[in-house]
């Protein structure tokens, strides 16, 4: 990542680029660099150009790839969501010609920067077209990264900034924000501007600045619940309503953590370890580690009558009668009565 960074900074810049995975926070720094040194302003306005692959076809975009710049050395063409690189069917409102592309990437423009962005965590390697973008492409995939590269990160964009940010402080920026790298780095921003350059981001500046993703409330809001502070917990779930949160969606974050803690408590009990956990479900390792730990609060027996009851709540909501916000009201009391016994 550092080192194709670096190239596009001293304006070595390949014809051909592919830009993959799953962290969207690499992805779009690496389309902004692309656009800050590739073109200047001025030069974008003639020479830049975006595609939507689930829209348009290929060709639309190689033929604009293919045109000389105007008014400047070079064009920025940047095509997204190349679907037909994975192994996933997908009911397609275009039809592609993968031969001109395949062509095109054999003999690129040498005028053109051209660029696939495919955010998705894995290629069908076995495609011939896949093989060959990747020889012919500078090619950076996108991971998402463990507990420990994200906190070595965060220590990093903080020195960006001119601050320093301790251990502590981290952790607890990671528990409040949650895993999204986009929006940690919108929070280093806002934290080192508030503490000033050359001086440290405190734990008590993240508690107090910190914005809380809607994940993160919702795992708060089963902690309060299961260690019997309705009260708590009541109040978390009517200040996301506050905040205009869908009950339904709240109700589909629920389902989604106490299914991570029920998958989490089964395939530890096979012998996974949290990393191999967490590779397996695809989800980040600082979740699984959350999960493990609400985990030993239930026993294997309350999951299964717990997801029995989000099913029932799913089903109610969506068949109408009871007003949405109750249905999820009974079910954090429905909660709080089986952990009360």
């Amino acid at each position: 990542m550092d080192e194709l960074w670096k190239k596009i900074e001293r304006g070595q810049f390949s014809p051909l680029y592919l830009l993959y995975g799953a962290e969207d926070y690499f992805i779009q720094k690496t389309k902004q660099k692309l656009l800050d040194y590739a073109l200047t302003p001025e030069e974008a306005d003639f020479n830049y150009a975006s595609y939507d692959l689930e829209e348009v076809p290929v060709e639309t975009a190689i033929e604009d790839a293919e045109t000389s710049p105007f008014m400047g050395e070079r064009r920025l063409v940047i095509a997204h969501h190349p679907f037909f690189l994975t192994a996933e069917k997908q009911k397609q409102k275009v039809e592609h010609r993968l031969d001109k592309l395949e062509a095109y990437v054999k003999s690129p423009a040498p005028y053109t920067v051209f660029v696939l962005v495919a955010p998705y965590e894995k290629l069908d390697e076995r495609k011939k077209l896949v093989k060959l973008i990747k020889k012919q492409a500078a090619t950076f995939q996108a991971k998402k990264l463990n507990e420990r590269e994200l906190e070595g990160w965060l220590v990093s964009r903080a020195a960006e900034e001119g601050c320093r940010i301790g251990r502590k402080a981290v952790e607890h920026l990671v528990s409040l924000a949650g895993t999204n790298m986009n929006a940690l780095d919108h929070e280093i921003n806002k934290l080192a501007l508030y503490a000033g350059s050359g001086n440290e981001i405190t734990d008590g500046m993240v508690e107090m600045l910190t914005a809380r993703s809607l994940e993160q409330n919702v795992f708060e809001l089963v902690e309060k619940v299961v260690h019997r502070r309705i009260d708590e917990a009541l109040r978390i779930y009517y200040d996301l309503l506050k905040l205009n949160e869908e009950p339904i969606k709240i109700l589909a974050l629920l389902a989604g953590q106490f299914r991570l803690i029920y998958q989490t408590k089964e395939l530890a009990r096979l012998g996974y370890g949290q990393q191999q956990i967490a590779s397996y479900l695809k989800v980040h390792p600082y979740r699984v580690k959350l999960a493990a730990g609400q985990a030993g609060l239930f026993s294997a027996d309350e999951l299964n009558r717990i997801m029995a009851l989000l099913a029932d709540s799913d089903y109610r909501m969506k068949s109408g009668g009871l007003k949405k916000e109750m249905i999820i009201e009974m079910f954090l009391f429905q909660l709080h009565e089986m952990k009360a016994k």
